[in-house]
């Protein structure tokens, strides 16, 4: 009997063997008390079953977790002193289960359109017209440079000195899916990327740290790699007692930071980066955060003349920087579908690779390597230079923080405007062509300022929350400038309802909880036009590829049958300017205080894939291949690379649909 099926069956069987046993058990008390009552521990094994549309198994895993509490008394200075950690370890079976999806046999070959029949040079100004003829479908033979089946031969990109053939021994064609495939069928005709997806210790093309690098083992088993992340909490906490019955507080270790109070998107809640690899951007904050070493100082003044409560916190992050975790190519979950996107670009500075629809539609061209994709992961040194500061209280019933954030970017930023090669012409040039498709990451520093308000209003029987921020350095792709980037300060807010309503037809005896929020954003400094740098009219707008204004709706209705045992749940998000959105309907049952069991769906609907102008019809090279001045884009527009980012988290995952079981054993 193979791996494959074994595994299979355990993973099938053990939800509903749990369900079973669960049903039978009487009542328990949660968690472990030493009898002095100073050690707590309790914990939780959960088994969890995605199964998404057209592709079957997307998740199983298996996740054990426990935390403990250890109360030391009073230390010294402190008043009170503790030492807590939360420790947690999983196996994904899914990369066993699927190894043709998304494990070490993933991918394939690939195939490209011929070119298309009109050559499209010719359409440009000052073009020597170089012919393109008809010739069958590309195979995905990927060369020798310039010499794939339909493949344009660019003039002197064969042979090239320094450069890496793409048909080498380093870059077959096997192991690739087209990069946006899963979102749509390029009717569009967006650029087509073939992106390696296969484990990076199988296949470790286009694979670097900072935009994933990920061998099959820490695929399968998350929490055990080079940053330990199995250590979800380890922290020591403190109290020195002051005058006046003020207190100073330490937290010092591995741990959370949270200020924010919003659900799905952030606003102030980013001191730590997020894991969207593990469900996109829907399990809960408290599981996707990745905790990092920092120290909290908080002075707790508590009520003064002026306030009810006061306190003023300082926040210090001194491990070294990690970004958010967004999915590498080949993964199940990537958020904005961006993993496969970065690899590709990667594979294609270090080993050249084909492109498919560019410079237009139905055109496919050979690149060698060093001329396009992303040339360096710059990440940060341990600079440990991450600061905040916090005061928050309360005044006359109205709770309310100010705060202030200096910390890096936890999104990478490709900043084009790097030495590059011109396929164009026979030697390696290495210089700056402006508009060329060529990065490096990088992760800014941003200036957060912000401020939150708690207010419950007696009249409306409902809690109001508000959340806003104002930043600097963010930064944001633009093809109107010859980098490909832009800075823009920001301002984002949310505004928050929490009401508890009586929906008499559904439930008379208990009040469902209603809490609906308003997310925006807008950037400051956003430009767009019809017309590219030297006064050239456009097809589409160029410029800024993120929207000026975009606004996403969420909407959570939750209920409670059974004496709290039984849980309904509907929680949708519309995105406004992407015109989609996501609805997730779901029932958990609690059979005894120790199980939860919950079923599920997540639905996406609306528009999905949205188009954006990409740069592909920009002309970086001088004097080659036309005796025309240096351009940025005239607007041809598709999904991929750059509309991911109009779509965003909820359009580019326009399909995946998922049927989502989870069964939980807590203690």
């Amino acid at each position: 009997m193979s791996k494959q099926t074994v595994l299979g069956g355990v993973s099938t069987v053990i939800p509903w063997v749990a369900f079973c046993v669960a049903t039978a058990l009487p009542l328990q008390t949660l968690a472990w008390q030493s009898k002095d009552g100073t050690l707590v521990v309790r914990g939780f094994v959960e088994d969890a079953t995605y199964v998404r549309d057209d592709v079957g198994l997307t998740k199983q895993r298996l996740t054990g977790q426990v935390e403990f509490a250890k109360d030391m008394g009073a230390r010294g200075i402190f008043s009170e002193f503790s030492v807590n950690g939360t420790f947690r370890g999983s196996y994904d079976a899914v990369y066993d289960l699927k190894e043709k999806d998304f494990g070490d046999e993933a991918g394939g070959a690939v195939s490209f359109p011929a070119p298309a029949n009109t050559p499209f040079f010719a359409s440009l100004p000052g073009s020597p017209g170089f012919p393109v003829t008809d010739s069958p479908v590309y195979a995905g033979t990927f060369g020798p440079l310039g010499l794939g089946d339909g493949a344009i031969p660019l003039p002197g990109a064969n042979p090239l000195a320094g450069g890496t053939a793409i048909a080498g021994p380093d870059n077959p064609n096997d192991g690739l899916v087209l990069a946006a495939e899963d979102v749509y069928d390029y009717e569009d005709n967006g650029v087509m990327l073939a992106t390696p997806v296969r484990p990076c210790d199988t296949d470790d093309r286009g694979c670097e740290e900072g935009i994933g690098d990920k061998d099959l083992d820490e695929l399968r088993f998350a929490e055990f790699n080079d940053r330990a992340d199995f250590l979800r909490e380890l922290y020591v906490a403190g109290t020195v007692p002051m005058e006046n019955n003020e207190e100073l507080t330490f937290t010092f270790g591995r741990q959370q930071v949270v200020w924010g109070r919003t659900d799905l998107f952030r606003v102030l809640d980013v001191i730590n980066p997020v894991d969207y690899s593990r469900n996109n951007i829907y399990d809960e904050l408290e599981d996707s955060r990745i905790p990092m070493g920092i120290l909290t100082v908080e002075h707790r003044k508590g009520a003064t003349e002026q306030f009810e409560d006061l306190n003023f916190q300082v926040v210090w992050k001194w491990e070294k920087f990690r970004p958010h975790s967004l999915g590498q190519g080949g993964q199940p979950y990537r958020i904005l579908g961006i993993g496969n996107a970065l690899r590709a670009l990667k594979n294609c500075w270090d080993n050249g690779c084909t492109v498919g629809n560019f410079p237009a539609p139905g055109v496919t061209v050979d690149f060698p390597s060093q001329t396009i994709g992303i040339r360096d992961v710059n990440l940060p040194d341990w600079d440990a230079g991450e600061l905040g500061l916090r005061m928050e209280g309360v005044y006359k019933g109205v709770g309310f923080s100010v705060n202030a954030l200096r910390y890096r970017s936890q999104l990478p930023s490709l900043r084009g405007g790097i030495a590059s090669d011109n396929p164009f012409t026979p030697p390696v040039e290495n210089q700056v062509w402006p508009y060329s498709l060529a990065f490096d990451v990088e992760y800014p520093w941003i200036t957060l300022l912000g401020g939150s308000l708690d207010i419950y209003s007696e009249s409306m029987k409902s809690a109001i929350r508000i959340e806003a921020a104002y930043t600097r350095g963010e930064e944001f792709p633009d093809t109107l400038s010859s980098r490909l980037f832009s800075e823009s300060d920001v301002v984002r807010w949310v505004v928050g309802i929490d009401r508890p309503t009586f929906i008499p037809f559904l439930n008379e005896r208990r009040a469902f909880l209603i809490s609906a929020q308003l997310f925006g954003q807008h950037l400051l400094d956003h430009r767009t036009s019809m017309s590219n740098n030297i006064g050239l009219p456009t097809t589409n707008e160029v410029g800024f590829v993120d929207w000026e204004n975009n606004y996403i709706a969420t909407l959570l209705i939750q209920g409670n049958y059974m004496n709290d045992r039984l849980t309904p749940q509907l929680l949708t998000a519309w995105d406004f300017k992407a015109g989609s959105g996501v609805a997730g309907p779901s029932l958990t049952y609690k059979p005894s205080n120790n199980w939860v069991i919950t079923a599920g769906f997540n639905f996406k609907f609306g528009d999905g894939a949205i188009e954006a102008d990409d740069n592909r019809s920009a002309v970086p090279y001088s004097p080659f291949p036309f005796p025309a001045p240096q351009m940025s884009s005239t607007g041809l527009s598709g999904f991929e690379p750059l509309g991911r980012f109009r779509s965003g988290p909820i359009g580019s995952a326009i399909n995946e649909d998922e049927f989502q079981l989870t069964v939980r054993y807590q203690f």
